[in-house]
């Protein structure tokens, strides 16, 4: 039997592709360093995972409302206030099973068959996924080297918008370019957006992950209340990303809606897992602190190895656990060059490309690994790659 035509639309993420085949390596007796997969390699806080322990030893093994149970959708309206000076109560809160279902529903919710999506490239790949499954006309808006940062074409955005224009896809700090979005330019899509009358969604997983100064949601700005989904979760801030908590701070109009989706697909999501959650929202905050922390230590051990090997220059990640390290210097292909640093280096990494055509010529590299496997790689990876440039000269 044939599958739908439009399964053949439908992307993946490349990162559990190039673990699989890690993996592999690994199991031929190959040592091989993991800076591939996005997710911390911190273990969930202990005051979590023993309320989430405790949820199930004490019953809380049956169903939930489709929105979340009251207590979580309660603090995560608190924290979202606080944080980000969001006007977020318990209704304006969906609660799903991971991030990803928000961007989908959301696109479900909104989008008909050529409706103009905008979005990042190089962005999380699942992003334009999801917009060429729904059958919408993909926008992607590329990123260019400022200086030591990344800085999204904020100008290129404003230049394409128009009134088919039905979502805009913000993510800031950004997968994979670890750039921040300026209050600037946040406060001038925030314009554009309310004058095309476009929605937003505002992917906003890493906002804790977020080095100097503080997070400005999209959210905040003068007639965004009504027309942006605020994308959050517990995966990366917690280091939770195998209990699959995620949720969307969304209109009151949009919110029903979205359950109604969850109804469909899910009915609800764990309830010892949100029981969870609401102790990770509440209960003591150090563990995330102390994450960033050294996210930042390695950060910098990163950035300044990737700017020592002949033919790279990486710019300085502004939050998220990334670096995105440009490699045109070295003549190699993305793909060419990840592959190689994975079989003759034994570094998994991911090739550019992976999150969009316009990451052609960068690879990601997850710092979230231990500062001593990550010096260990820097110096395979020197090697390497410096090996491969004198053979090509």
């Amino acid at each position: 039997m044939e599958l739908a035509k439009r399964m053949g639309r439908l992307g993946t993420e490349t990162a559990f592709e190039v673990l699989a085949r890690a993996r592999a390596l690994e199991a031929q007796g190959r040592d091989i360093i993991h800076l591939e997969i996005g997710e911390p390699d911190f273990d969930t806080p202990r005051n979590v995972v023993e309320a989430g322990a405790d949820a199930l030893l004490n019953g809380a093994t049956h169903y939930t409302p489709s929105a979340g149970i009251d207590d979580l959708r309660f603090a995560i309206a608190n924290d979202q206030k606080r944080r980000k000076g969001l006007d977020a109560h318990p209704e304006n809160v969906v609660v799903v099973p991971g991030g990803k279902p928000v961007m989908f529903y959301v696109m479900l919710a909104l989008l008909e068959e050529g409706d103009e999506v905008m979005y990042p490239d190089p962005g999380f790949p699942i992003y334009e996924s999801m917009v060429n499954f729904m059958g919408a006309t993909p926008v992607p808006i590329g990123f260019v080297e400022d200086g030591s940062v990344f800085r999204w074409e904020v100008d290129d955005l404003l230049n394409r918008v128009n009134d088919r224009t039905k979502l805009i896809i913000v993510n800031t700090p950004s997968n994979p370019a670890g750039c921040a979005v300026s209050t600037r330019d946040l406060e001038r899509i925030a314009s554009s957006a309310v004058e095309h009358d476009a929605f937003v969604l505002s992917d906003e997983i890493y906002s804790r992950i977020l080095y100097d100064g503080e997070f400005v949601s999209l959210a905040t700005f003068p007639g965004m209340e009504e027309r942006t989904c605020v994308l959050d979760g517990f995966s990366k801030t917690y280091a939770m990303t195998g209990w699959r908590l995620g949720y969307g701070v969304m209109p009151q109009w949009l919110a029903p809606h979205i359950a109604r989706l969850v109804t469909n697909c899910n009915s609800c999501t764990a309830t010892s897992t949100q029981m969870a959650g609401v102790e990770a929202l509440t209960g003591p905050q150090e563990s995330v602190d102390q994450m960033v922390r050294e996210f930042r230590r390695r950060r910098d051990l990163v950035v300044a190895g990737l700017n020592r090997i002949e033919g790279v220059r990486c710019t300085t990640p502004q939050g998220a656990f990334y670096a995105f390290p440009n490699i045109e210097g070295t003549g190699m292909s993305s793909r060419g060059a990840a592959d190689y640093l994975l079989n003759d280096a034994g570094i998994a990494v991911l090739a550019g490309t992976a999150f969009g055509a316009r990451g052609e010529g960068y690879l990601r590299l997850s710092y979230a690994n231990s500062y001593e496997n990550l010096q260990l790689a820097l110096d395979r990876m020197r090697a390497a790659l410096e090996s491969a440039v004198r053979v090509a000269t």
